[in-house]
């Protein structure tokens, strides 16, 4: 091995142990790694540039902006009252409706803030209705993030894969190309979290949890968390209808634009965030109060490790060693194998960090058994969502894990098997919309 590739490899194994023991928040452990393999010469200044200017950061950014202009126009607000009164008239099914409904939503927009405006509505809803909030909160987290593997833009998981192939040489995905699988993906968890998630919590009540149970950590003590306490998000806002309306036209206009090829998602995202401010439907000051920068710079930070990755060689030897242990089987073995892998390592790391270390390994490993990388590009994209057995796994796991008093094997009972049903209905769709 080389100097940068031992190096490389040193500071990922660092990032990666802390992010597993869970002792930085996870955007300053990538940026500390970034800092070390700049200041080792492993990458220059101008990588550390395209890394912070990558259009996954711009798209990203701007889709904050634009989602947080719908937020102060009382749009959401509104949305979520009429969605709180239709589930007091229809009861337990009209709280699987609305949280069918947000998922929805979800595909297009970022499911952190989703969960943060409707985890305290459902709670709400649920205690008023006599039924146990666990019943529905851990669901709405998992919804959110399986509709969010349904277009380009609902996850920065999406885009941040589709950022690092771009990198290696591969063409971008369309906005909505990804959407036969993200549908079956989410269909098929859906329907399994309706059928059975409440039998494998034990059938809960109003309020379940025993005496003497410990209380659920507090996202303080929780250093990856980045989420803070719902309550906090509690403030109604009163609906502001031409600034929703003008809102809400933007983002459509952006969605659109990228979805006919137009323009990137990050130009017309870039553009729309801007309009937004011109038309002062949001002023600057709020525009940057609606970014999230522990997500942006978490992103930016693990790109760096990735390029020194691909720089130094060690992205090269990885595959190599991945493409000898699936040497002699069929593309869809590899694509099998490859899949369990990145799901596997999202339960331990950020989906950021396993996106960026992945898809070169995904790329390297179709082309050498000669088949399109694009399958296995959109595999990755699947399995770096595909965090549902553990409270880290994601953000909005650890928010209504915090809310409910969810003990740790509740995600294991549920999300194991969810993790299996919706590995196996990714790999049926990717081998029937993405041939090899």
């Amino acid at each position: 091995m080389t100097v940068d590739q031992i190096l490389t490899l040193l500071v990922l194994g660092a990032v990666v142990l802390v992010l597993i023991f869970d002792r930085l928040r996870a955007d300053v452990a990538a940026l500390t790694g970034a800092a070390a393999l700049l200041m080792a010469g492993v990458v220059r200044p101008v990588d550390l540039q395209g890394a912070f200017a990558s259009p996954a950061i711009v798209a990203l950014a701007s889709l904050f902006v634009i989602a947080y202009a719908l937020e102060l126009s009382g749009l959401l607000d509104r949305a979520i009252e009429r969605g709180t009164a239709m589930c007091r008239r229809l009861g337990a099914k009209g709280i699987w409706l609305l949280l069918a409904m947000i998922g929805c939503v979800s595909c297009v927009l970022n499911s952190t803030p989703i969960v943060v405006l409707g985890a305290p509505v459902i709670r709400d809803v649920a205690n008023a209705l006599g039924l146990s909030p666990k019943r529905f909160l851990m669901p709405l987290a998992y919804v959110t993030v399986l509709s969010g593997c349904c277009t380009l833009i609902g996850t920065s998981t999406n885009l941040l894969v589709d950022d690092m192939a771009r990198v290696a040489g591969q063409p971008r995905f369309g906005m909505f190309e990804i959407t036969p699988v993200g549908l079956a993906v989410a269909l098929s968890g859906g329907l399994y979290l309706f059928l059975f998630s409440n039998r494998l919590l034990g059938g809960v009540h109003a309020d379940d949890r025993r005496d003497g149970d410990p209380a659920p950590p507090t996202p303080s003590h929780i250093a990856s968390a980045q989420v803070g306490d719902a309550s906090l998000f509690a403030e109604r806002r009163p609906l502001q209808p031409v600034k929703a309306l003008t809102a809400f036209a933007v983002f459509a206009g952006a969605v659109a634009l990228a979805a006919l090829n137009v323009a990137p998602i990050a130009a017309t995202a870039f553009g729309g965030a801007v309009l937004l401010i011109l038309l002062r439907v949001i002023s600057a000051d709020q525009a940057y109060s609606g970014l999230k920068p522990e997500i942006l710079m978490l992103i930016a930070g693990m790109v760096v490790i990735g390029i020194a990755m691909e720089q130094s060689g060690l992205a090269a030897a990885a595959s190599g060693i991945l493409i000898a242990g699936v040497d002699g089987l069929s593309p869809l073995v590899a694509l099998i194998v490859l899949y369990l892998v990145t799901m596997v390592l999202t339960e331990l790391l950020s989906n950021a960090t396993v996106a960026v270390l992945v898809t070169p390994v995904a790329v390297a490993l179709a082309e050498s058994l000669g088949v399109s990388p694009r399958p296995f590009l959109v595999a990755v994209m699947m399995a770096a969502s595909a965090a549902f057995a553990t409270p880290f796994g994601y953000q909005t796991n650890v928010l209504v894990y915090q809310m409910a008093g969810y003990r740790y094997m509740d995600f294991v009972r549920v999300g194991l098997p969810l993790n299996l049903i919706t590995c196996a209905a990714a790999i049926a769709a990717i081998s029937m919309f993405f041939p090899f």
